[in-house]
């Protein structure tokens, strides 16, 4: 059971509107490595998750999430919330706002909708561990290629506090990884199959 806490884990307060910034920033809502799928993905690995104390990072992690796409929620409504039809439709923000008006609604910055293919849960703890490493990498590099075209110090920040909190899970799934390789039968795993150390021991093991 989740307990609400009505803040955000980072302030949103943006006082500009900006209907490019938000489609862009709407991808990290519902796009493929955006928040709406991090969390989705964590909180279905955990039940199948051998090791108590990594389903319970999986638990912590998942509902991190969910707390960022609160605040990827907001910053999308703050740019776009005082917006007049007029400058929906000089922005390119026209299709978007024909289906939604300006309600929040998950999709890529291409204007994919979200679909439930964008996350990964495979019941086996090693896939599962190293699809979470590289989720947080390819969320790492959207954020930094927010910040590399967006110029607005109050959209900058909250994507900064964002950012660096996907090194931080990249970190406690790494650990969780060696914990998990650690602790179970690594027979069960290719990771420790004698045929994978050959293929590790191999003159390619050097580059």
């Amino acid at each position: 059971m989740f307990a609400y806490e009505k803040r955000l884990q980072f302030p949103v307060k943006i006082k500009n509107t900006n209907p490019d910034i938000a489609r862009l920033i709407m991808s990290q809502y519902g796009g493929p490595d955006g928040e709406l799928s991090a969390s989705m993905r964590y909180l279905s690995q955990r039940y199948t998750m051998p090791i108590k104390k990594v389903g319970g990072l999986l638990t912590d992690i998942g509902a991190e999430e969910l707390n960022h796409m609160e605040i990827i929620c907001a910053m999308v409504y703050q740019l776009t919330r005082n917006l007049s039809e007029a400058d929906v439709k000089k922005a390119g923000f026209d299709a978007y706002y024909i289906d939604h008006t300006k309600g929040i609604w998950p999709q890529a910055a291409a204007g994919i909708p979200f679909t439930s293919l964008e996350f990964q849960s495979k019941g086996d703890a090693i896939t599962d561990l190293f699809e979470n490493l590289a989720a947080e990498q390819k969320a790492r590099t959207v954020y930094d290629n927010l910040l590399r075209v967006i110029d607005d110090p109050d959209v900058i920040a909250p994507l900064k506090f964002l950012r660096a909190r996907e090194i931080v899970h990249f970190q406690r799934f790494g650990e969780a990884l060696e914990m998990t390789k650690e602790t179970l039968d690594c027979k069960n795993f290719y990771c420790c199959n004698p045929e994978f150390d050959k293929i590790k021991n191999s003159p390619l093991d050097k580059f």
